[in-house]
């Protein structure tokens, strides 16, 4: 008996054995997901797909339960006039998406995915180039941003590292096509101990040379890569303490860079937006580009405002202990409001958290802004956000990127029901009516004195202040979520 019922087995699991051969013969090519497989046959190239279970992302409407669908962006769809995947212009941070590992100040790595084989390789950095562009495909995003360190290895020179971008870079090319398209490149100047104190702002003069070789040739691939932006983090660009820094000759120091950056890029014909991304703290004590009224005033002093805009991160807007809503205000009534790096912090943590923007009201008051600038275009909505620590599966990547684009999707189309409606912008309306008067004319015009202004004071008296009436615009915004 026990015999018989061991030959029973050993057919069941032949057959078994048979069909799954079948199955697996009629399944398109994937790569398995272990390192010690030969993906690439000869060439060593990883062939077949990097999402294997994973479709292509569809909108499915708020109704669907599918967590791999759109529920609120459907890309074609308009909305005041424009499509939404225009209004948009979304973005791949390679980054976090691709490089980021999990690790945090308080522990280490807690991702590894299918495809990595542990080490910095070219080999290495060529695969994770197509996850990257199969990522995109999958997800129907037609941008991406990247760091050059984040793409290709440093080398033992200059030579050498220039020669390992331009080969991981021809790839990047082939593999954009006319569908992808590059939004914005920059130089990672803020990683390697040779940045300790700074790259434009070290006191080293051969740290500051170097900083420049780096963007000389940042700016040179994002452009062969037909790159829209290419943008300035000063990570390291600023001072941990006064004692030991001579902050006049830092700023000017920093203010010649950006010269010399404006200069290349016209004189390779470089046509892309030079964008400044503002952060306060965190590496350095005190950053230069603290918030966007700081840089702002930065760019002017220097006579540099009409070279660059800023590219405005919500969550470095939380650290300069202001709301996203104000940076992108303040980026855009002074005519500098670029890019928007699409992420959000937690206010009970002090350091860049770098999470997906999922807050439709914060997301709503975005809109509003992008919507009263007219766009992005040529910048866009770059996800510079990662997976939380504790999610660890490839699917998760897809589904953080899916949340984040409907959150947006969600706070445009609410922006645009409040625009629709009007008794938002008509109650802020009433509330400055007073200077819609031959007097608040003349005062908005520069033309009304301190003498006349006492003249009016005296006739009219004790003003009467009417009510903010700031509850019935937050029920206004409120009724719109």
């Amino acid at each position: 008996m026990r015999e018989r019922n061991l030959g029973k087995c050993l057919l069941f699991l032949l057959c078994l054995n048979v069909v799954s051969s079948i199955v697996i013969a009629a399944a398109p090519p994937t790569c398995p997901a272990d390192l010690g497989s030969d993906c690439g046959g000869d060439s060593g190239e990883w062939e077949g797909e990097f999402f294997p279970g994973i479709p292509k992302i569809k909108y499915e409407g708020p109704s669907s339960k599918n967590p791999l669908s759109f529920k609120w962006y459907n890309a074609e769809e308009e909305i005041l006039g424009k499509k939404m995947k225009d209004w948009m212009r979304f973005s791949v941070a390679f980054w976090h998406t691709f490089r980021g590992t999990g690790a945090d100040p308080f522990g280490a790595p807690t991702k590894s995915w299918p495809w990595e084989d542990g080490t910095n390789s070219l080999a290495m950095a060529k695969r994770r180039l197509r996850a990257n562009f199969e990522f995109l495909e999958k997800l129907g995003v037609e941008r991406w941003c990247f760091h050059d360190r984040d793409i290709a290895p440093e080398g033992k020179t200059i030579q050498e590292t220039n020669a390992n971008l331009d080969e991981v870079v021809a790839l990047a090319k082939e593999l954009q096509g006319d569908k992808i398209h590059l939004l914005w490149g920059t130089a990672q100047l803020f990683l390697q101990p040779r940045y300790m104190h700074g790259a434009a702002t070290s006191p080293e003069l051969g740290v500051y040379a170097y900083a420049a070789a780096q963007v000389k040739k940042a700016i040179e691939v994002t452009h062969y890569l037909g790159g829209e932006n290419y943008v300035f983090w000063g990570g390291r660009e600023g001072y941990q303490s006064l004692l030991n820094t001579d902050m006049e000759r830092e700023l000017d120091h920093m203010a010649r860079f950006m010269e010399a950056a404006v200069g290349y890029k016209k004189k390779i014909g470089f046509n892309g937006t030079l964008l400044i991304e503002p952060k306060p703290q965190e590496p350095t004590k005190h950053q230069y580009d603290w918030d966007a009224a700081t840089s702002a005033n930065f760019l002017r002093k220097y006579g540099l405002i009409g070279e660059f805009k800023l590219n405005i991160e919500c969550n470095h807007a939380t650290l300069a202990g202001h709301s996203c809503h104000h940076e992108l205000e303040t980026a855009r009534i002074n005519g500098l409001l670029g890019n928007i790096d699409a992420n959000t912090g937690d206010p009970q943590i002090g350091w860049d958290t770098d999470q997906f923007l999922m807050d439709v009201a914060e997301a709503t008051l975005v809109m509003q802004t992008v919507i009263k600038n007219g766009g992005l275009a040529p910048g866009g909505f770059n996800f510079d956000a990662k997976l939380r620590r504790e999610s660890t599966d490839v699917e998760d990547l897809f589904i953080a990127h899916i949340a984040g684009m409907d959150t947006l999707a969600r706070g445009l189309r609410n922006a645009a029901k409040l625009i629709e409606d009007g008794s938002l912008s008509e109650l802020v309306r009433k509330r400055y009516q007073s200077f819609d008067t031959e007097l608040g004319a003349a005062i908005e015009a520069g033309k009304a004195d301190f003498e006349l202004l006492e003249k009016k004071a005296i006739e009219w008296g004790e003003p009467k202040v009417p009510s903010g009436k700031q509850e019935l615009a937050e029920m206004i915004f409120q009724s719109a979520l």
